[in-house]
């Protein structure tokens, strides 16, 4: 069976007419989480008088290969309440990836496990492997208290020693970090790590920090603020000699200490010990396995130990196309990654064949896709028509987002303009709303009132040199519902406004090669991240060669040493955020923020289409636990959000 990515509108609508398998589902719990079986105790009244764990830990037990669950546990284990039920323990987690890196999800996406997290939504600081913290001296400093007992996936505990590592032998290393992460700064100097004792650690700034909590649950996600010192000092020149260590780095085959160390730092490393529900066990061409971790720190509810599921198994394919296709065929317990909306027809006339269900999660996308003309184009004609904001709103008015609404996205989506979406406590409906709808005969009166008016003997606008108004839109297969017909689609709205445009679609590393050297004229991708600006504000302030405008993103980032110096309202977004990040008083803060997204709605420098777009999510009938609907974005690490460890295979 092909897999198509387009259906046509009468098949589109009786399938999503029809009845979705949907109730067995069950809404996310509130809270989701307790910081300790006391804090569970205090609120319901119910208490855990004793922990309970897997069989087949049970039995290592037994044959004191384990210690008891009790001694594994901390001594405030956190404790999550299951979306359904109490699950069972067993089974294998059957998911599809595309090449081993895509595997790489199981220390971000399937946990997400950092000091601390945001609650399903993204909108509130929750505790994780932090039970506790104390912010101080206006926001500068941080103390963190972690949990006493909390033990490495081999036994080890897992101290503040693990951070003062992190800090000392990997971040101030300037061969393992060249450049410190600009969170980890202030002033442009690092931040300062401190040992309290070995359960707390203070995290100092030179000025205040506003946001530090909210960075932890993205950056410190992907450069997560710890790591297993007991197994990683082996690898590092602080704790052995140099000669050896280089001797043993070419031995594994590397040129360089620096680059052995960060190979055993891998997730791919199946000996390196980590804080997750599974661990990596095995990594070959075809398939990466992950074991449950026999020390994982969360428990439910009735005091059973997290994970529910033994093990998650990825078996490696070579494109996306073949992930939809063993969804499709039931070889997926639950999935949401690669998984397309356009298939979204197939997905529920085979629910019955493949014994699945369909659930279908909103996306924090405000835009998909999301398009603009690069800002710092190289060509400088071009680049003054793109900085008129008349061309941006031209684009914009061309674009009739209804019929792309129901033709390629099956009328779920909302037509709009690229903006945050309208569950996020920052939405602006006017922002949603501006220059959004459909009025052609409006775009080429702006068009005409630019100067752009005459035209060439193929009826295409001519630009003030007399060169045919001509554009180049390259794109690719980014994250997202959009298709090849959608972009095809808005190219012809744009060639009926007398502009030429030329489509595109190129392999996904030359798109990033070209757009980070400012070499491409115009392009598109998934505005996704749009809950919480807080999380990752990229999209919207340029602090580093953003898409719709590297120049002026170089010249920020390099204080002006290179790039191209940006207008008034950019440097004055950067000045925003800055006070944003700078201030804990939320009330300040986010009248920033909005003052940010208020230059962004005078501006369109990104031309939305179609936004919160549901994203599938197969999952089969007999995996339980999880949510009908949870917010889907890259910011809140999906599905780590809906706490993957009490999923569990009902039999």
């Amino acid at each position: 069976m092909k897999i198509k990515r387009f259906i046509p509108l009468m098949v589109i609508f009786l399938i999503v007419v029809s009845s979705v398998n949907t109730s067995f589902a069950q809404k996310v719990p509130s809270p989701f989480q307790y910081n300790s079986p006391f804090d569970y105790q205090r609120a319901t009244g119910k208490k855990i008088t004793t922990f309970k764990e897997a069989p087949s830990l049970a039995e290592l037990v037994q044959q004191k290969k384990l210690p008891p669950v009790k001694e594994r546990l901390p001594k405030e284990p956190l404790v999550i309440v299951p979306v359904e039920e109490i699950g069972q323990y067993g089974g294998t987690w059957r998911r599809v990836a595309i090449g081993i890196s895509d595997c790489g999800i199981i220390d971000t996406r399937l946990s997400g496990e950092g000091l601390v997290r945001t609650n399903v939504d993204g909108t509130q600081i929750v505790p994780n492997i932090a039970k506790k913290w104390k912010i101080s001296e206006e926001g500068r400093v941080y103390t963190f208290y972690l949990r006493n007992g909390m033990k490495w996936s081999d036994g080890a505990p897992f101290t503040a020693d693990d951070i003062m590592f992190w800090y000392k032998d990997i971040i101030l290393n300037k061969e393992l970090t060249p450049v410190i992460p600009s969170w980890l700064t202030s002033e442009g100097k690092p931040v300062v790590v401190e040992k309290v004792n070995d359960y707390t650690v203070r995290f100092r700034f030179q000025k205040p920090n506003g946001i530090f909590l909210w960075q932890l649950c993205y950056d410190g996600i992907y450069s997560k603020p710890f790591a297993p010192s007991h197994y990683l000092k082996q690898f590092h020149p602080n704790y052995v000699s140099l000669d050896e260590l280089n001797k043993k780095a070419k031995e594994a085959g590397f040129d360089a200490w620096y680059r052995y160390f960060s190979n055993r730092n891998s997730w791919q490393n199946i000996d390196r010990p980590v804080l997750w529900a599974w661990k990596v066990s095995q990594v070959t061409s075809t398939r990466v396995v992950c074991e449950r971790n026999p020390y994982y720190w969360k428990i439910d509810i009735a005091g059973n130990q997290l994970p529910y599921i033994d093990r998650v198994v990825f078996d490696i394919v070579q494109n996306a196309e073949m992930v939809n296709m063993k969804a499709l065929a039931g070889e997926i317990d639950m999935q949401l990654r690669h998984i397309y909306l356009s298939n979204y027809t197939l997905f529920m006339e085979n629910r019955g064949k493949g014994d699945y269900r369909v659930l279908m999660w909103d996306t924090a996308a405000g835009s998909d896709p999301m398009l603009y003309v690069t800002q710092t184009v190289e060509d400088p004609v071009l680049r003054k028509i793109f900085q008129d904001v008349r061309f941006r709103q031209a684009l914009s008015l061309a674009i009739n987002r209804e019929e792309l609404n129901q033709l390629f996205y099956f009328g779920l989506g909302k037509p709009r303009q690229a903006s945050i979406i309208s569950q996020s406590p920052y939405y602006d409906p006017e922002w949603e709303k501006a220059y959004a709808e459909y009025n052609p005969k409006r775009a080429n009166e702006l068009l005409d009132e630019m100067g752009l008016s005459k035209r060439d003997k193929d009826g295409y606008r001519l630009r003030p040199d007399g060169k045919t108004l001509a554009i180049t839109l390259e794109y690719c297969s980014f994250p997202g519902a959009t298709t090849s017909d959608v972009m095809e689609l808005i190219v012809k709205y744009w060639e009926k406004l007398g502009i030429k445009v030329a489509l595109k679609l190129i392999d996904r590393s030359l798109w990033n090669t070209r757009m980070n050297a400012n070499q491409l004229e115009a392009s598109a991708w998934c505005l996704d991240k749009s809950m919480s600006p807080l999380l990752n504000i990229t999209w919207y302030v340029l602090v580093g060669p953003q898409q719709w405008a590297p120049a002026w993103g170089t010249w920020i980032a390099t204080g002006g040493k290179s790039g191209i110096e940006p207008p008034e309202d950019i440097k004055k977004m950067v000045i925003l955020w800055e006070k944003a990040k700078a201030t804990t008083n939320r009330v300040l803060r986010d009248r920033y923020i909005r003052e940010i997204f208020n230059i962004h709605k005078k501006n369109i420098w990104m031309i939305g289409t179609v936004g919160e777009l549901p994203q599938p999510v197969i999952v089969k009938n007999n995996f339980r636990n999880v949510p009908e609907r949870v917010i889907s974005d890259d910011s809140l690490f999906t599905p780590a959000n809906a706490h993957p460890e009490q999923f569990f295979i009902k039999r």
